[in-house]
Formats: C-alpha cells, sequence, structure tokens
C-alpha cells in the first residue's frame, strides 16, 4: 500500500469523524469534533499498522480489540446525576463507540460501507431525538412525559 493510499484513508477516518464529532459539538455534548476525530484516526491507525504487518489474524485481533477497548472510553461520558432517574450520555457514548468502527472501515477502505453508515448515523443524530419526542408525546400521558432538558441527543 503507498502513501497516498495510507493517506486517503486516515483523511477519511478523520474527516468522517469530525462530521460526528460536529454534530455532537453542536449539541454541547462532551465530545467533539477533535476527540472524535482522533478516535477514528487511531482505530484507522491502528487496522492500517496491523494490515501492514501482514500476519494472519493480526487485523482481526485488533478490531476485536478497538470495538472492546473502545467501550472504556465511551463509558466515561455517561453520567446519572445523584438521585436522578435519568442517564445522559449514553447517545455520545454510542458516537465514540460508532466512530471507531467507521475508524476501523476507513483503515480497509470500504467506501461504500462508510458512507452509507455515515449518512445514516447523521440522520439519526439530526433527527432521533425529534422522533424519539414525537413518540413521547403522542403515547405517553401528559403526567409521565419527561421533563424537557433540551434537545434529547
Amino acid at each position: 500500500m503507498d502513501i497516498q493510499e495510507v493517506t486517503l484513508r486516515l483523511v477519511a477516518a478523520v474527516l468522517v469523524g469530525g462530521a460526528i464529532g460536529l454534530n455532537r459539538d453542536l449539541h454541547a455534548k462532551q465530545t467533539g469534533v477533535r476527540t472524535l476525530s482522533l478516535v477514528s484516526l487511531g482505530c484507522a491507525l491502528a487496522v492500517l499498522a496491523s494490515l501492514r504487518l501482514g500476519q494472519p489474524g493480526d487485523t482481526t485481533r485488533v478490531i476485536q480489540g478497538i470495538v472492546t477497548g473502545i467501550g472504556f472510553l465511551g463509558a466515561g461520558v455517561i453520567v446519572r446525576p445523584q438521585g436522578g432517574l435519568h442517564i445522559h450520555g449514553l447517545t455520545t457514548a454510542a458516537s465514540v463507540w460508532f466512530t471507531a468502527c467507521v475508524g476501523v472501515a476507513c483503515a480497509v477502505a470500504d467506501w461504500q460501507l462508510i458512507l452509507v453508515a455515515l449518512v445514516l448515523s447523521m440522520l439519526i443524530l439530526i433527527w432521533g431525538g425529534i422522533f424519539e419526542k414525537a413518540v413521547r408525546r403522542r403515547f405517553l400521558p401528559p403526567d409521565e412525559l419527561p421533563r424537557d432538558d433540551g434537545p434529547a441527543c
């Protein structure tokens, strides 16, 4: 794999991670452009390094480690306020995990998969909260509706 191909894959990881991070930034969440760009870039770098080693099975073990290990980073943004019933940060934690997976896809240059995943993730992040609120308003009695603490992202 030549340097142009490596650069393309790493830049794609940064751009995709940055796009997801921009959404998180715009919703004032704990992670943003820099964090998610670095998560995606780091995962792509780890997979590319294992691909360059060329040992059978190394890449699948690296991917397995990323998918498992990145959960610890995401867990750091999940908060349950003392005495509160609602948990905050789950979508952000899921975004960290998803960004890691997209970084892996960038490393293996599966461009169609990356494009579809990015489009779907943006639809979920942009419209998912609006959809959730509409469903709650439609199906929950008014006294059971959660307080509106801002956008559900």
